[in-house]
């Protein structure tokens, strides 16, 4: 059996377990787990990020510049978009399926002691993200890694990632979503979300609505060493859009770095480049050591972010982006029109179940002429039919087709300027394996040409 067969084996045995979206609010079977397995979230230091959206970026852009100072850095994200792999990255690159199979061999006794201990008690076994957390946790002491950038799955306080304490404690914007799981208004969530703050932490924040700024604050001010925040302490300023991305200046904890330029589209991104560069000053000396010029320019310069306003095609323009709940559409809204310049777009959409439609289609409604319905492979995506009707509320022309390939098939038909694919992770991942696909079917034919060429 080769390794990505392997690999592929042990996404399948987690996938066994409770589904993701079905997080419980515990955390001690994961702290069961990982104090068998020796504590090995303890034998690295940690950046520990959470947030309502912005997380994965801005996780990307602070492992980014850590791995250009010079550490060895591991880098968990979630969820991935086509392979499990792409969630524990070391220096910048996914896990490899050998270490892949190892580690969870290595590891696989332990969870069968945890879940046997819980079953014993009346209680489930250790669901699948309980499992990829201690697992993750394990790859990166078996690399060693000298630091982990490290976002939480779901909310902060009970999340399988809080049994690791992060140094620095990192707050993208903080709005509704996951309601069913972390509460109705934006103070219960923020008041979930700061469980990451631990004792003697340096916490920094993004732009935040007043209510959850105050929780974060109040938390802080208990048991963290340092506060600061977006538009106080430090700052994006100046943001620019040029081809390919954006250039602005950052006014941070320890200095001003002007002229920075960044590969992503959206001033949310310049913003998260500069929670991501207090974030590492906070890290590295305590927010009073600059980062070193050379330094931020060149990993700022390398950023990717899949799947986050990624253009993934110029003719036409297609857009792919991750945005799926109301405030990606506002985020997404604006990018379109000022990075962008209001393209006459198609939209082509799928959502899951458990997230706000109305909204999110009633943000965009203004952004695009027609949209194309379609639903992702997620078993939890809103049937074509129902979200149609959904649609038909707040957009003229609405199409259906029943997956990613024809839905981008049918939207280039339309010959408008831009195609946007977005309300789904799990579309964006099913566009990403459809190019990936393709990718390696010309490479196949390409081989082939160039032995048929050899042989003559």
């Amino acid at each position: 059996m080769s390794w990505a067969a392997k690999a592929r084996q042990v996404e399948a045995e987690l996938l066994t377990r409770i589904p993701e979206n079905k997080l419980r609010p515990r955390l001690e079977p994961t702290k069961r787990a990982v104090d068998l397995m020796g504590d090995p979230q303890k034998s690295y230091r940690v950046i520990h990020i959470t947030g309502t959206n912005g997380k994965t970026s801005t996780t990307r852009i602070i492992e980014r510049i850590l791995r250009e100072m010079g550490l060895r850095t591991g880098r968990f994200t979630s969820p991935h978009l086509v392979r499990l792999n792409e969630r524990m990255a070391l220096d910048g690159q996914p896990v490899s399926d050998e270490r892949l199979f190892e580690v969870w061999t290595d590891i696989t006794p332990v969870l069968e002691i945890v879940d046997a201990e819980l079953e014993a008690a009346g209680d489930t076994k250790l669901t699948f993200f309980e499992a990829l957390a201690a697992f993750g946790f394990a790859v990166f002491a078996d690399a060693p890694v000298d630091v982990l950038v490290l976002e939480v799955g779901m909310g902060g306080e009970w999340d399988s990632t809080n049994v690791a304490d992060g140094d620095v404690a990192v707050f993208t914007p903080i709005s509704i979503d996951h309601a069913e799981r972390l509460g109705n208004t934006v103070t219960e969530i923020a008041k979930t979300k700061s469980g990451i703050i631990k004792p003697g932490a340096f916490v920094v924040t993004s732009p935040q609505e007043p209510e959850a700024l105050k929780v974060l604050q109040d938390k802080a001010g208990d048991i963290a060493d340092h506060f600061v925040q977006f538009g106080k302490e430090f700052e994006a300023t100046d943001i620019r859009v040029e081809p390919g991305g954006q250039r602005f200046n950052v006014r941070g904890l320890a200095r001003e770095y002007n002229d920075l330029f960044i590969p992503l589209h959206g001033e949310h991104q310049a913003q998260n480049a500069a929670v991501a560069i207090a974030a590492v000053e906070a890290f590295v000396g305590g927010g009073t050591h600059p980062i070193v010029d050379d330094v931020i320019r060149a990993a700022l310069a390398d950023v990717s972010s899949p799947g986050r306003l990624q253009v993934i095609d110029r003719e036409p323009l297609t857009i792919l982006d991750a945005a799926h709940n109301p405030g990606g559409a506002v985020t997404l809204a604006k990018a379109l029109k000022d990075n962008f310049g209001s393209p006459r777009a198609v939209g082509v959409f799928s959502m899951l179940a458990e997230k706000d439609a109305e909204h999110f289609f009633e943000t965009l409604q203004g952004s695009f002429e027609r949209v194309v319905i379609t639903q992702s492979s997620s078993p939890r995506a809103v049937l074509v039919e129902d979200l149609a009707t959904v649609a038909g509320n707040y957009f003229k022309q609405v199409d259906t087709a029943p997956n990613a390939k024809s839905a981008l098939q049918l939207a280039k038909t339309f010959e408008l300027e831009a195609i946007v694919v977005a309300g789904s992770i799990s579309l964006a991942g099913d566009v990403l394996k459809e190019i990936q696909m393709d990718d390696d079917y010309e490479s196949s034919e390409n081989e082939s040409e160039e032995g048929i060429q050899d042989g003559e």
